[in-house]
């Protein structure tokens, strides 16, 4: 077997790679634990040390595990990717429980404030108008995930303040104000985690982040909010999915592509 970046497999090699992937599937190697040494592990396996190194090389490659130099490193099983489909409106506690992970969050702060002009200008409101302020830390399986700041109108949601912060904020201006997400433009940049950020996301400084701008308008066209999400990029999986071609002469059966944007693992 050869792998995308040329690596050679033999078939002992690859006999490992499928045994270790099946007791990640089945839950015996859960997501951040660490495997053992690649001497222990060739004892436990039945097999060289240079099979062993090769079967984790191919699961490096494909994003399964992480291996960390050093004498307090070693090689880890990866936490499972949120997956996030640009194709729909979705907060992030319902793509956790979507994707089998349990969502948290960490409320930061929040306030009211006077309308900055970029968020004035994305909600569509005069200067200085008055917006609520929210930034909560994510959390997918106990551990962050994302650092959210969002901004939504005052006057559309009046005692925002006062109920429960915690949950998904969609769900919550659907119960409560009856605001139902529309229509949402992102723009998407891969950014490097400063001090601050790599504290909170429990990432190195320099790490890459997705960072995404988000405008939301509800079912009557109105702006409701203009949000900022720093998320970590090991961790997140961005999907895009295109709509079938129009075109009735070319003969195909394509029902619409999915496209997969991943950060470049540092080489």
């Amino acid at each position: 077997m050869v792998t995308q970046t040329g690596i050679v497999m033999g078939a002992a090699a690859e006999d490992v790679r499928l045994r270790l992937l099946d007791q990640i599937s089945r839950g015996q190697l859960r997501p951040g634990e660490r495997l053992g040494a690649e001497r222990d592990l060739a004892r436990a396996l039945g097999v060289s040390r240079s099979t062993v190194r090769q079967a984790l090389a191919a699961l490096e490659e494909s994003g399964v595990v992480r291996r960390v130099p050093g004498r307090g490193g070693g090689t880890f099983v990866r936490q499972q990717k949120l997956e996030r489909d640009l194709s729909h409106v979705v907060g992030v506690p319902a793509l956790l429980r979507q994707q089998g992970m349990t969502a948290g969050s960490q409320i930061v702060s929040t306030g009211l404030e006077a309308a900055d002009e970029d968020t004035a200008v994305a909600l569509g409101l005069a200067p200085q108008s008055y917006v609520f302020d929210l930034v909560r830390i994510r959390l997918a399986d106990g551990t962050p995930i994302s650092l959210e700041h969002v901004r939504l109108p005052a006057h559309l949601f009046p005692g925002l303040l006062d109920l429960p912060l915690g949950g998904s904020l969609y769900e919550l201006l659907q119960e409560q104000y009856g605001t139902v997400p529309g229509e949402s433009v992102e723009h998407i940049e891969v950014v490097s985690a400063g001090e601050d950020e790599g504290s909170i996301l429990s990432v190195e400084p320099g790490a890459a982040l997705l960072s995404i701008t988000r405008t939301t308008k509800g079912a009557d066209g109105t702006a409701f909010e203009y949000s900022h999400d720093l998320f970590r990029a090991d961790r997140t999986l961005i999907t895009v999915r295109t709509p079938a071609s129009s075109r009735a002469d070319d003969g195909s059966d394509d029902h619409g592509r999915v496209v997969q944007l991943r950060p470049r693992r540092p080489r």
